[in-house]
């Protein structure tokens, strides 16, 4: 049992010096000026804000996987959400079909931990036309389509240009 306690404070200690601690800095325009951001059952500004803090979440969780002090600037320039709202009866709501497909176009910058710029891109345009072909992970998480798109983008255009 000792011996336990030992290898767990021991990894406890260590674990730290491993982790990276990248950041992630978001900007937003005018929600209103957007592609589809539109609220289905909720008040447009809290649905804006509840976007909002969903995405930088998100981007944030991927800016962990950067070296320490490495800066991953995004700024969303548009945004089209998976689906498309519709009146349903009394109420709106978000119709989810594969002709409805989630966009969106970003500009981004990566800096290493000297401020030198590693990577960017300008109105680089992010879509998933076949995004109900794959399997969905994580079915009541609010956004999936776009984060899994944000995550996929991240993956082939951001860890490579680490090397």
């Amino acid at each position: 049992m000792n011996s336990v306690k030992k290898i767990a404070m021991t990894m406890c200690i260590a674990l730290p010096v491993f982790a990276h601690a990248g950041e992630s800095i978001v900007k937003w325009h005018d929600f209103n000026d957007y592609r589809d951001v539109r609220a289905s059952n909720q008040a447009r500004g809290s649905y804006h804000k509840h976007i909002a803090s969903s995405f930088e979440k998100h981007m944030a969780k991927l800016a962990e996987q950067l070296p320490k002090g490495y800066k991953l600037n995004v700024e969303f320039t548009d945004l089209d959400l998976a689906g498309d709202v519709r009146y349903g009866g009394m109420d709106e709501i978000r119709v989810v079909k594969p002709i409805y497909f989630p966009r969106i176009k970003l500009n981004y910058s990566l800096t290493d931990k000297d401020g030198s710029v590693l990577s960017k891109g300008s109105d680089v345009e992010l879509k998933d036309m076949g995004f109900m072909d794959k399997i969905k992970m994580g079915r009541e998480e609010s956004f999936y389509y776009e984060k899994r798109l944000l995550t996929q983008w991240f993956g082939e255009q951001i860890l490579p240009s680490l090397d």
